[in-house]
């Protein structure tokens, strides 16, 4: 494990940074690693969970201070991802997910929308991002929810689909269409949506394969109205704030799923050095050797691919959309492989519940789905190349 604990302590953090990470392991280890497994039997929200993460004052870590917050390096963020994600990925994602959510606020508000929105989310407040919808996935330009200005209102009609914590979300990042712009890609606008707004309901939640305590529902918006404010920007602004959105939560899926994967590799890793064949520790066998030499130079290199990108944001650097592709499709990749070969290691027990091997299996999946399908990424990072 040294190479990958010279790689961890090579992290340009400040000291704050690094005991508020102190802080954050001490609670995977105390609180979210033990209640990971029945969390996973259970498929209920881990309200407890999200009572600790608060009790730390940890959503501060994205919010300005001016708005209640305390917010720290994005490159900070990303190690508290991955280590959640280590602990229990549906918390990781339940956490991470309101990020993803705000980020867009954060970056795009007005300071009127700012002091009125962050310093609940400070607080500890839930927020969603919609994005998806039955005709519109990986291609967002095909999403069909509207929107209609009113004089000082908007009335949203539409719904959405596979929404993270939608069921317990206090505001909804929506992307729709603005009515009055005929043009699919220069249509799209963002809007925020409060709880309890009449007309928005909550559809039902889906039985996931993994994660499976950090819910995804769908959302039906039936005459929504909500006052024009709460429009961000422009109409017709909506893409380069959902760009700007994915370029920011894409390392942040990469984190999630490189924490899994080293879950998967030091639990196997630690298991193979007791567990004994023919008279022999099985990490002795050279054909097991070499599994792990694969296994953790590629978690090396990828990491370290994660801390790059992140600098870069923390940098200032805006156009990095091909580095976040790169790193969120091999990330995700590295964990579907490292979590199979750890099942393998493990033998008839990596298939059996009484062993976490087949929870992180199942979590790392939805990795290569969510942000972007792997196959989608593979096209703009080839794309990219074309000389115009």
């Amino acid at each position: 494990m040294k190479v990958l604990q010279r790689l961890d302590d090579s992290l340009a953090l400040a000291e704050e940074e690094r005991l508020l990470l102190d802080a954050v392991r001490a609670l995977c280890r105390d609180h979210l690693r033990p209640h990971a497994a029945e969390y996973d039997r259970s498929a209920e929200f881990p309200w407890d969970n999200v009572h600790a993460i608060n009790k730390l004052g940890l959503n501060g870590m994205f919010i300005p201070d001016e708005y209640g917050g305390a917010m720290t390096s994005y490159v900070s963020y990303l190690a508290a991802v991955r280590e959640m994600a280590k602990a229990c990925a549906s918390s990781a994602m339940v956490w991470s997910n309101t990020f993803h959510a705000v980020k867009p606020v954060i970056d795009f508000a007005s300071h009127e929308q700012k002091t009125r929105l962050l310093p609940k989310i400070a607080a500890g407040g839930l927020v969603s991002l919609c994005i998806t919808e039955p005709t519109a996935g990986s291609d967002a330009t095909g999403m069909k929810t509207r929107f209609t200005p009113d004089g000082d209102d908007i009335i949203i009609n539409g719904s959405k689909i596979f929404i993270t914590c939608g069921n317990h979300a206090e505001f909804y990042g929506l992307f729709g269409k603005w009515s009055e712009i005929d043009n699919d890609r220069a249509a799209i606008s963002f809007v925020l949506v409060e709880k309890g707004a009449e007309g928005l309901t909550v559809l039902g939640k889906e039985d996931k394969m993994g994660q499976r305590a950090a819910p995804i529902v769908g959302l039906s918006f039936n005459n929504v109205r909500v006052p024009r404010e709460n429009l961000f920007c422009e109409p017709g602004d909506g893409l380069k704030i959902l760009f700007s959105a994915l370029n920011k939560s894409r390392p942040s899926i990469a984190a999630h799923a490189l924490g899994i994967a080293r879950a998967a590799f030091e639990d196997a890793v630690a298991y193979i050095n007791q567990r004994q064949q023919s008279g022999r520790n099985i990490i002795e066998f050279q054909g097991i050797q070499f599994m792990l030499a694969d296994m953790v130079t590629d978690l090396a290199l990828c990491e370290s691919w994660l801390w790059r990108v992140g600098a870069m944001i923390d940098a200032g650097e805006e156009d990095i959309g091909i580095e976040a592709s790169m790193l969120k499709m091999r990330a995700s990749d590295l964990a579907m492989r490292i979590t199979t070969d750890a099942v393998q290691l493990y033998g008839g027990y990596g298939y059996c519940k009484d062993y976490p091997m087949e929870r992180y299996m199942r979590d790392a999946k939805i990795t290569q789905i969510y942000e972007g399908t792997n196959q989608i990424h593979r096209q703009l990072i080839g794309r990219s190349f074309i000389e115009k």
